[in-house]
């Protein structure tokens, strides 16, 4: 890659996404913007809403689905309690929700167990890993990804990861998750550590650790995995680990919520990550919003 390829990541919204972030975006020097998710709260129409003001952007788009994504409220508690029963009755309206929502969304591609070619670039592909991930060892929104992927369990999830990875010819690739893998440490500030039980642990999905190493074994460059899900604010006090590199690979955890926040003045969140020759940079981008 002679000229760099030039990505904005963007953390979990949770609703923080405005008419500011559009204009930034569409007038910067991105190539390309991904999105873990999670554009809402708890309801289904302030996700519709956010998805309204990304589909404004005219820089290529990409984002996965998260947890809080074309739920409602009583399905994400079901899930969070795995009251099985109840997860695949309140399910039966998650297909309809999740049309609304790619209508929404407009020209953002939504992505999920898919492969996209990097916009100018023959050789770099973002693997989109599993949708509405939620961290930990069960297959959340089971019903779901069964009706729309034929993937009802964690193997067939990694089976079909490892599947996409084969089958894309590009030779270097970026992961797009909405939750981290495992292996990459069991601590409350871990990077995808668990920060909200008393034993901690290693939340990250072992779906996606297999396919990076799938991909690692077949002689493809992982040059960065980009999730979210666990927040930067570490719960109770501390501040999470949110970049680091391992066997070359950058992961980035973009979810610093809320990514606009009050710091001498308006400031909005995201992430850079620049390619170019083979190297990889990986920086903070903090843009202060000077509107009156």
């Amino acid at each position: 890659m002679s000229t760099p390829l030039r990505i904005a990541i963007i953390g979990d919204v949770h609703r923080q996404f405005d008419e500011y972030d559009v204009t930034q975006f569409n007038w910067s020097d991105y190539d390309w913007l991904l999105c873990t998710g999670d554009l809402s709260n708890y309801w289904h129409h302030e996700g519709l809403a956010v998805a309204r003001q990304m589909a404004r952007l005219q820089k290529p788009t990409l984002i996965v689905p998260g947890n809080h994504d074309t739920l409602t409220l009583p399905q994400l508690v079901a899930e969070i309690k795995e009251w099985s029963r109840l997860r695949r009755w309140l399910a039966w309206g998650q297909p309809h929700r999740l049309r609304q929502w790619r209508r929404a969304l407009g020209p953002v591609q939504v992505g999920g167990y898919s492969v996209h070619p990097a916009p100018g670039v023959e050789d770099v592909a973002v693997v989109v890993a599993r949708p509405f991930a939620m961290g930990g060892s069960v297959l959340h929104c089971q019903p779901q990804l069964k009706r729309q992927f034929g993937v009802g369990t964690m193997a067939e999830s990694a089976a079909r990861l490892c599947q996409l990875v084969e089958q894309s010819p590009q030779q270097r690739l970026i992961f797009l998750a909405h939750n981290g893998p495992t292996g990459l440490g069991s601590t409350r500030e871990s990077i995808w550590g668990n920060d909200f039980q008393p034993e901690q642990g290693d939340f990250g999905d072992s779906d996606l650790r297999e396919a990076i190493e799938f991909a690692r074994q077949r002689g493809k460059t992982v040059l960065a995995v980009a999730a979210g899900h666990m927040h930067h604010h570490v719960k109770r006090e501390g501040q999470r680990t949110w970049h680091l590199v391992q066997d070359g690979i950058h992961y980035i955890n973009a979810a610093r919520v809320p990514r606009i926040f009050e710091e001498n003045g308006r400031t909005h969140h995201h992430i850079r990550l620049t390619i170019l020759d083979g190297n990889v940079t990986v920086t903070q981008q903090l843009d202060a919003d000077k509107r009156g």
